[in-house]
């Protein structure tokens, strides 16, 4: 953490909102996006379709995300499965979000930055970016800061769109059958029980630390012990 004579001052009457995507995923990346831009930009977000990207569908929110980069700046941080798994095995997934999201800020030197919060204690997590960011910043932490910010909504979105780019490569790269990357899609589920049917080293994409990733694991094994019997 910086000391305060080491704090970079921030751009006057900037903003910053800042939400990831892909947390959850079984396969692919951890994103974390940010949209800055003026105050005057800020109340014109929602007029652009600047939400919740989850509530917009792809083509739409493919729409509002190139018209956010006509209006503001944006950013993002693509985490790769493998350094989520390290930060999980240890217990410190909120910690990841919170050193990424200080990354942004420290890039972006925003006057005041507004930020989805992970943690439970929303007041907690604002602090711990604030104090890691090493910017004069004020940071404001809120639980569905993507639903009732809108420069947040559009760091959502910008978070959304670039991830799901990746996933579109993923799906042109190795086959249809990765689908969204969610535990909760089927294609997703049965495409990474093939991949681990194969018995080599688990693939990059692919969250290893995972509770669907161990279940499938024993699954594998439990079939193979039947196969062959004692």
């Amino acid at each position: 953490m910086a000391e305060p004579s080491e704090l970079l001052d921030p751009i006057e009457g900037e903003i910053l909102g800042i939400d990831e995507a892909g947390r959850g995923s079984l396969v692919g990346p951890l994103v974390v996006g940010a949209f800055g831009c003026s105050r005057r930009i800020a109340s014109e977000l929602r007029g652009l379709g600047a939400r919740d990207s989850k509530l917009l569908r792809p083509a739409v929110r493919d729409e509002v995300y190139d018209r956010l980069q006509r209006s503001g700046r944006s950013w993002s941080v693509s985490l790769s499965p493998s350094t989520v798994d390290r930060y999980v095995t240890h217990g410190r997934l909120n910690q990841l979000e919170a050193e990424t999201f200080a990354r942004l800020i420290r890039i972006a030197r925003p006057e005041e930055v507004f930020v989805d919060a992970c943690d439970p204690n929303a007041e907690r997590f604002g602090s711990l970016v604030g104090a890691m960011c090493g910017v004069r910043t004020l940071v404001r932490a809120s639980h569905r800061a993507d639903v009732h910010i809108p420069v947040v909504g559009a760091a959502s979105i910008v978070a959304k769109v670039r991830r799901d780019r990746t996933i579109d490569r993923l799906n042109r790269t190795l086959g249809p059958g990765v689908g969204s990357g969610y535990p909760s899609d089927r294609r997703t589920v049965e495409f990474v029980r093939t991949a681990l049917a194969s018995r080599g080293p688990n693939p990059t994409w692919l969250r290893a630390s995972w509770s669907t990733t161990g279940r499938l694991k024993r699954e594998l094994q439990i079939r193979t012990l039947d196969r062959y019997g004692p």
